[in-house]
């Protein structure tokens, strides 16, 4: 909670108090419990102090309870006897710098992406494609770049799979085979997720996170709070687009090395949703992600019930613990129990194992990094009480900070620019009308042809050359000009429309070359 002459964070108190070094605080965290055990307040216990130091932060809000960090906290007897117990001298109540956030513009500054910014992989997870219609969705993209087609909402994606499903044969040789089965599938896939509100937040202004790197005059970092409760309803909606908060970040931030604090902290609130039912690739990426974001000085904190939630490949990352209560009422919960006991060095002074399934709300067992990259021996020990409210404020306080912020106007007032979907409706009407043209043209040959025919007819059809030459001359001359006379008038025609249909082709391909 405060820095105070030996600039470290005082996050709780056992024996003596514990410290989080801040230059450690980039090696992440987990912040795991029961339901109920306290997880919640060591987060703003957390996010408080790194607002203190200077460090912008976000913060997914699933239970809608970290609003009230827009308020200062008030006295109650349960904060009196922590502050009291622990020692903690100067404690004193206020409210912090908040941004409010929400994917449906309905409780916050409206949150959204583009779907080129998405990309195919997490685009895929999202819409629950096997892996052919990965790979088929991946050729989209492909196409899209090639030919320079914005991706930006979900009508423009819906547009680019129809037309790269209309022109699977002219694609396959280069990108590989496109199955109609497999376009539509996507396609139902997208209609299913324009349900779930997939059109709100593919579509532009599009979320720049350098916006969340923001300061008070004071120095305080900024706390960025994403309205979850309604997004929390779609479990892989939630964790998809978490996941691409945080690899926009890593592609964002320059190298930075070592640093004395982190850039950013980074929140991840029922971080089991972004593991769940996910494939091997979607882990080995997240894993990447968290092993180099460290690099970028962004400390990534891990909110679950369990430790085993988490892949060993992403725990392995994970320097920073706090773990409260856990209850062991299954083989499988005991099994989980343990695990998460052997991952603490061991403290004589207590057994790890039985001490988890006594702590009380608020207490946990922590573990930290010290200034060497080491872990500290487990100690129990209760969390410090937050300074901002712990109650959630109501919608008028919310719209209140929302419409006073400087980014109000920025982030409310939508764009519609010409993307994909607007250039491939102009190709389709220019293609139309070419295969009109073709068409137009082909009856007037056919008409030509049966023309012709009926001439030759009425003229007695091919004679034999033992007629006077004369005679054959003059028949000739006389057939020939019946026939001009007809051409003249069908290729008056045919050229007219070649001629427009030549005009329409041009204006398609320089259409094309000024993309």
């Amino acid at each position: 909670m405060y820095m105070h002459d030996i600039h470290k964070i005082w996050l709780a108190t056992g024996g003596q108090p514990i410290y989080l070094e801040p230059s450690m605080t980039n090696r992440h965290g987990l912040i795991a419990g029961a339901t109920g055990t306290g997880k919640t307040v060591t987060l703003k216990v957390l996010a408080e102090s790194f607002s203190d130091m200077g460090v912008p932060v976000f913060l997914a809000d699933i239970k809608g309870d970290l609003s009230g960090m827009c308020e200062p906290g008030r006295e109650n007897k349960h904060i009196r006897r922590s502050i009291d117990t622990m020692g903690i001298e100067r404690f004193d109540y206020t409210d912090y710098p908040v941004e409010f956030w929400d994917v449906y513009g309905e409780k916050g500054l409206p949150v959204r992406t583009t779907i080129s910014e998405m990309g195919p992989e997490l685009l895929s997870r999202l819409l629950g494609l096997n892996d052919t219609q990965s790979g088929v969705l991946r050729i989209v993209f492909r196409v899209a770049d090639d030919q320079g087609l914005l991706l930006v909402d979900l009508k423009d994606l819906r547009s680019m799979v129809q037309y790269v499903g209309d022109h699977a044969k002219d694609y396959k040789l280069t990108y590989g085979n496109i199955s109609s089965q497999t376009v539509g599938a996507i396609q139902r896939a997208l209609l299913a997720l324009e349900d779930e509100g997939g059109d709100i937040f593919f579509g532009e202004p599009a979320l720049e996170l350098a916006d969340w790197m923001d300061w008070t005059e004071d120095g305080r970092g900024v706390m960025n709070i994403l309205e979850c409760q309604k997004l929390f309803q779609h479990p892989l909606l939630y964790g998809t687009f978490l996941l691409w908060m945080l690899s926009e970040l890593y592609e964002l931030l320059p190298e930075a090395g070592d640093l004395d604090k982190p850039k950013l902290a980074f929140f991840f609130d029922e971080a089991h949703l972004l593991f769940k039912d996910a494939p091997k690739a979607l882990v080995e990426k997240v894993e990447q992600v968290v092993r180099l974001i460290r690099s970028k000085g962004v400390s990534v904190w891990f909110i679950t019930q369990n430790p085993t939630d988490l892949p060993d490949s992403v725990l392995g990352q994970i320097g920073n613990r706090v773990q409260h209560a856990l209850r062991a009422y299954t083989p499988n919960d005991q099994k989980a129990l343990r695990a998460a006991a052997r991952s603490f060095r061991v403290n004589k002074s207590f057994n790890t194992e039985e001490a988890l399934q006594a702590l009380g709300v608020g207490e946990a067992l922590v573990s930290v990094l010290d200034e060497k990259g080491v872990p500290t021996i487990v100690e129990k020990a209760g969390i410090l009480p937050p300074r901002s409210s712990m109650d959630a404020v109501g919608d008028e306080v919310i719209a209140e900070v929302v419409e006073s912020s400087p980014l109000y106007e920025g982030y409310f007032e939508t764009e519609d620019r010409e993307s994909a979907y607007e250039v491939l409706e102009e190709i389709r009407e220019e293609e139309a009308a070419a295969a009109e043209m073709a068409e137009r043209r082909a009856e007037w040959e056919k008409a030509y042809k049966t023309a012709a025919r009926r001439t030759t007819s009425r003229s007695g059809g091919t004679r034999r050359t033992t007629t006077r030459k004369t005679t054959a001359k003059k028949k000739t001359t006389s057939s020939r000009k019946r026939q001009s006379a007809l051409e003249k008038t069908v290729n008056s025609a045919a050229n007219t429309i070649g001629r427009e249909l030549g005009k329409r082709l041009v204006r398609g391909i320089f259409d094309t070359l000024k993309l």
